[in-house]
């Protein structure tokens, strides 16, 4: 469905209050709406409104009220547009103030057809004039609901329109119209020149009318079984077999006693062919009924249903050879079954029915599904280690688990001898516990060759956490856990309840309810020799919280030792004066190769050092031993294969703490990174781990559960804290993030364009990592466009103003920011750009100044404490040099100049001004330009937010696997947005 250009506000206003007809057509998309007033007087529109485009004034008959009670025809002067095009309006105006009913009503039937459509709720048909016509199907009992209730509720003038030729005046059935409608929507929506092009053929795919009568026939046998007539089902009936007496009724199964345990099982079995109606899901009946057309259920189907019915048989039939015979059958009833079909049935053929449509019901009191679940926990025979004793051997591969299995028929649970006799029988009907039972053979052989092993603890604890393992053939079982894997969960269940761990007598400061909290989280997982990810939001309070801890495990037996903290550079000085101020009197020493000495360390000291120092100087710090090693800002070692995160590896300690605000960046790797540091072995090897989790949930081909079991095996060892929490940070004012879209200038535009033509011709035909250089290199590009012309055309002395959109709405956000007398962080990730804003706003008289990678500790200090100050209102921000360790709170506006690929990172950066100490609500302002990448991106970074909010993400890594189709599509400038 082509775009147009919005309707602007005033003709929104005035069509609303117009009534509203539909006007059908063949093929669907043809169809139109008129827009036309009860009184007769014309529709008000704009002549050069844009968005009337093809629309066109027309006199149209409608049915009106009389003055004598009756109706009359009138000639009414109508506005009459294309469905595509009005079907944007219509939904914006069912809910503005004083629609008319009948555009209120043909507004709800926008929403509903929109519906079907996200659903994939679209078949192809073929119009009654031949021509090529999705539409809208198929329906399920709950859509056939709503489609009935809102034809109910359909107002007169919303079908006003008489029947074409109709004498006398027929008006349009309001089922039938509204159904007519949907199709109209759902025949536009799949059709544009790119589908037309990558299927090949225009048919179902170009927006001109393809004349395809001759593909009539296929497209009710695809609708068949979908959405025209019925759905067909088998009925499994059991009956005792000839010479073995009288037949059980249908559905009850064998009669109880019928035969020695040790015989033979004396059932036959017959699958009965059932007939369902697909809009009334009671009624149902047996094909021979439907054949028969005496029985009030068989009658209750019409005259189309026998057609149907082997036309969805056939597609049965494809499924499941053995039901080709029915197609052939004068009478398709029913099926005797050979003990070898009884059991594909309950194993493989009746999966592939299922998938078909097509369901197998079995007798009630004959199915007994097996059922297999793994049993966790220490040796029948092992010592009693558990939690309680902290888990000395948790992490030894040499303290191995019991993984033994267990089966169960129904609700009964069978040993190993009944399992292999079952096996042995090697039929469906077989004799248990003095009842006849059907169980799938293939499932019982299977079963009997799994076997007993043994497992890590660690593996064991993981299948605890998540309440599955994955067997030898790579599926899911349940798991029971047992003993201290069972304990251990339930201690792990909850993240805070660490007990009551009392605030060290020798911090000077008062810990937040939170803080204590995480303390008590703390030393618990550390007690247990379990390592802890910390991943508060910036600004609640991590470092304090460590300080905390560290004093707390002084007076633990086995836990006192010096702290090692490894941070970023920027980070030192910060952690330094925390120390001394919340724990005066706590040797803290900053460790520099070859100006300090590790030796006589006590067990309370603090010893900070730099990422870089630490990957260069392992084998020194390795000497010591550790009490707590704490990895700040532990998203510097996400790449497990760096130098620094093997070397981090390196370190002794008997607790390990990761701190960050940000877990994923980019992807599920890096959390595997983080807390394989943490706790070595919890998530498995990193090639499992992106098989099992990271592939499925990154690229959306996994299911629900998959997401949910790493985030119950992770949950326990990650404390995630949001400011916005309830009772975390209630002190905080409020915060509001808008996303402020401007227009590329005609000079943005023109580079875009070209960069794009240029870009993806370039990239056409590469591929591997050559490719994914081109790709990153065009998004780049990009990116620097629409931030300026100057930045991507690196110039030396450029002009400013006027040539870019984004420096025209931050010049009028910060006029307005500092008439206020407030502050503002602006943030990009190009040095390059900042420069440009720092010259462009000094020659405007503004006082700026400008924080970037190169920048020096100490002035980057002396910075943060003139804009405290409030000496320089503007601070211009690199995104990556600044997006921690800063405490910014005069700021109460932040402008993002630029999108980050994860807005985590973003959140990070406006945590610099959001956080604890803040007392002013604050503005978030990210710049967004229209119809472009970052239009695109923006929506995807809304998105990936949920997925953050669960520990996952993806990044820019992600958009250079995207094929040509899909790179164009993203990066392609949308000229109605312009």
């Amino acid at each position: 469905m082509p775009s147009r250009p919005a309707v602007a506000p005033a003709q929104l206003s005035a069509l609303s209050r117009c009534a509203v007809v539909f006007l059908p057509s063949d093929p669907p998309r043809t169809g139109r709406i008129a827009f036309w007033r009860p009184d007769g007087e014309p529709v008000a529109q704009s002549p050069g409104d844009p968005w009337v485009g093809e629309g066109a004034a027309e006199r149209l008959d409608v049915v009106l009220p009389d003055v004598d009670g009756g109706v009359m025809v009138c000639e009414v002067p109508a506005l009459v547009v294309p469905v595509a095009d009005a079907v944007p309006v219509l939904t914006r105006a069912r809910t503005a103030p004083g629609t008319h009913p009948a555009a209120a009503f043909w507004g709800a039937a926008c929403v509903l057809a929109l519906q079907l459509a996200a659903r994939g709720r679209l078949l192809p048909g073929v119009s009654p004039d031949g021509y090529d016509a999705w539409r809208a199907g198929p329906f399920d009992p709950a859509d056939v609901g709503r489609l009935r209730d809102l034809a109910a509720a359909m107002p007169p003038y919303a079908h006003a329109a008489p029947l074409p030729d109709s004498d006398p005046v027929e008006l349009p059935d309001p089922e039938r119209h509204l159904r007519a409608f949907l199709d109209a929507v759902a025949d536009g929506l799949p059709r544009s020149p790119a589908a037309a092009t990558a299927t090949g053929a225009p048919a179902f795919a170009a927006a001109a009318a393809q004349y395809v009568p001759e593909q009539r026939a296929w497209a009710a046998e695809v609708a068949a079984g979908h959405d025209e007539g019925v759905r067909i089902s088998l009925r499994i009936e059991a009956h005792a077999a000839e010479g073995d007496g009288p037949r059980a009724p249908a559905g009850e199964g064998p009669r109880p006693g019928a035969a020695d345990p040790a015989d033979d099982a004396p059932h036959a079995f017959t699958a009965v062919l059932q007939v369902h109606d697909l809009t009334d899901p009671a009624l149902v009946a047996d094909a021979a009924e439907v054949w028969a057309g005496t029985s009030p259920a068989g009658q209750a189907f019409g005259p189309r249903a026998r057609r149907d019915t082997l036309l969805t048989l056939r597609r049965a039939a494809d499924a499941w050879a053995p039901l080709a015979p029915l197609l052939s059958a004068a009478v398709p009833d029913a099926l005797e079954l050979a003990d070898e079909e009884v059991a594909e049935l309950l194993g493989p053929a009746g999966r592939a029915l299922a998938a078909a449509g097509v369901p197998v019901h079995w007798p009630k009191a004959l199915v007994r599904g097996l059922t297999s679940r793994a049993v966790v926990g220490p040796p029948a025979d092992g010592a009693a280690d558990g939690p309680e004793s902290g888990l000395p051997s948790l992490l030894s591969a040499d303290a191995l688990l019991s993984f033994s299995w267990r089966f169960a028929v129904g609700d009964q649970e069978i040993d190993k001898a009944e399992l292999d006799r079952l096996a042995e029988a090697g039929r469906p009907l077989v004799r248990l516990h003095g009842e006849w039972v059907l169980i799938d053979p293939e499932a019982v052989r299977s079963a009997r060759a799994r076997e007993d092993r043994k497992i890590t603890p660690l593996d064991a604890l993981g299948a605890a956490l998540t309440g599955s393992a994955e067997d030898a053939d790579g599926g899911r079982v349940a798991v029971e856990a047992t003993g201290w894997p069972a304990r251990l969960r339930d201690l792990l269940a909850d993240p805070e309840g660490g007990g009551s761990v009392r605030q060290p007598a020798a911090l000077t400061a008062t810990l937040r309810d939170y803080q204590l909290r995480g303390l008590g989280w703390l030393h618990r997982m550390t007690s247990l020799g379990l390592g802890a990810t910390l991943a508060d939001d910036m600004g609640l309070g991590k470092t304090i919280t460590l300080i905390s801890l560290h004093l707390h495990r002084q007076g633990v037996p086995g836990a006192a030792g010096p702290t090692l903290v490894v941070c970023p550079t920027s980070l030192m000085g910060n952690w330094q004066r925390e120390i001394e101020k919340f724990a005066p009197g706590t040797p803290v020493r900053r460790f520099h190769a070859g100006r300090h000495s590790l030796t006589e360390l006590g067990d309370g000291a603090f010893v900070l050092t730099t990422y870089g120092t630490m990957r260069l100087h392992a084998g020194k710090l390795a000497e010591v031993d550790w009490g707590l090693v704490v990895a700040d800002e532990a998203q510097h070692v996400k790449n497990p294969y760096s130098a620094t995160a093997r070397a981090l590896r390196t370190l002794p300690a008997r607790a390990r703490v990761a701190l960050t605000g940000t877990p994923v960046e980019n992807n599920l790797s890096e959390l595997w990174a983080i807390l394989d540091w943490t706790t070595p072995g919890l998530l498995g090897p990193l090639a499992r781990f992106r098989t099992r989790y990271a592939r499925a949930v990154e690229g959306g081909t996994g299911t629900p559960e998959a997401a949910e079991r790493l985030a119950r095996l992770v949950r326990p060892f990650l404390l995630r804290r949001r400011k916005t929490d309830p009772g975390i940070a209630p002190e905080l004012p409020p915060k509001t993030e808008t996303d402020r879209a401007v227009a590329l200038t005609a000079e943005q535009a023109g580079l875009y364009e070209a960069v794009v033509r240029e870009g993806l011709q370039e990239i056409a035909g590469t591929d591997g990592f050559a490719r994914r250089g081109l790709v990153v290199k065009l998004l780049t590009s990009l990116k620097q466009i629409c931030n300026h012309p100057a930045q991507y055309l690196k110039e030396q002395d450029p002009h400013v103003p006027g040539r870019s959109g984004k420096v025209e709405l931050l010049d009028e956000l910060l006029e307005s920011v500092l008439a206020e007398g407030a502050s503002v962080l602006v943030f990009t990730q190009y040095v390059q750009m900042a420069r440009l804003l720092e010259a462009h706003l000094t020659a405007r008289g503004v006082a700026t100044q400008f924080l970037h990678g190169g920048t020096p500790v100490a002035r980057r200090d002396e910075m943060v404490r003139r804009f405290q100050q409030g000496a320089a209102p503007v601070f211009l921000l690199s995104l990556k040099a600044a997006g921690t360790g800063l405490n910014l709170t005069r700021a109460s506006h932040v402008v993002h100049f630029d999108r980050w690929w994860n807005p985590a990172v973003e959140a990070q950066a406006t945590d610099r001004a959001y956080r604890i100490g803040q007392t002013q609500p604050v503005m978030v302002h990210r710049i967004i330009t229209e119809g472009t990448v970052e239009d695109r991106i923006a929506d995807m970074l809304f998105r990936k937010q949920r997925l953050a909010d669960a520990v996952l993400g993806s990044g820019e890594a992600a958009l250079t696997e995207l094929t040509d189709a899909e790179l164009a599509d993203l990066v392609a400038l949308r000229g109605s947005e312009r």
